[in-house]
């Protein structure tokens, strides 16, 4: 790394606003995850809601695919609280390389934020595929008017995605 810089003041500025959207993503999946280990029972209802799927309309045809284990709910739920600290994880991890190459050449800097795009991956795995494929379609959460995270799930993963489209945006 370059303790100087030859790059010009917006192309360090653009990296060192890049950086800091990425660690907030990080703060924002590690906090998800913390939320949810130190208030455990609090999402614990909305997983087990969704999953018995006791919410939806009455008569709901789809019923038939509804989980009534308390064991699966609190796997299904371990597995969320994993994959949230996971990607808080990677995010925070790539924003701690950018910081270290704002300066540097462009190599560099691409380099450091290339765990930004599998963080992504993973928080739209979370977010789009669990909470909008699994929880609502699957589970018809749509149906439930208390326990329908999709609108949330949407600002977030949509939030990755554009702050992903943004950092692999060139100098």
């Amino acid at each position: 790394m370059s303790l100087s810089s030859s790059a010009p003041l917006p192309t360090l500025l653009s990296r060192a606003s890049k950086t800091i959207m990425v660690a907030s993503l990080g703060v924002f999946g590690l906090l998800v995850a913390v939320n949810n280990m130190t208030d455990y029972g609090s999402n614990y209802e909305f997983v087990r809601h969704v999953l018995s799927m006791d919410t939806t309309f009455p008569g709901n045809a789809l019923r038939w695919r509804a989980v009534s284990s308390p064991v699966l709910w609190h796997i299904f739920y371990m597995l969320i609280i994993a994959a949230e600290f996971l990607t808080g994880t990677l995010f925070s991890f790539a924003a701690l390389q950018m910081a270290r190459t704002v300066k540097a050449s462009a190599e560099e800097f691409r380099s450091a934020r290339a765990l930004v795009p599998v963080a992504t991956a993973l928080g739209f795995m979370i977010w789009f595929f669990g909470f909008s494929v699994v929880g609502g379609e699957w589970f018809a959460m749509w149906q439930s008017h208390i326990w329908n995270g999709q609108e949330a799930a949407f600002r977030f993963f949509m939030t990755m995605l554009g702050v992903c489209v943004f950092t692999q945006q060139g100098d």
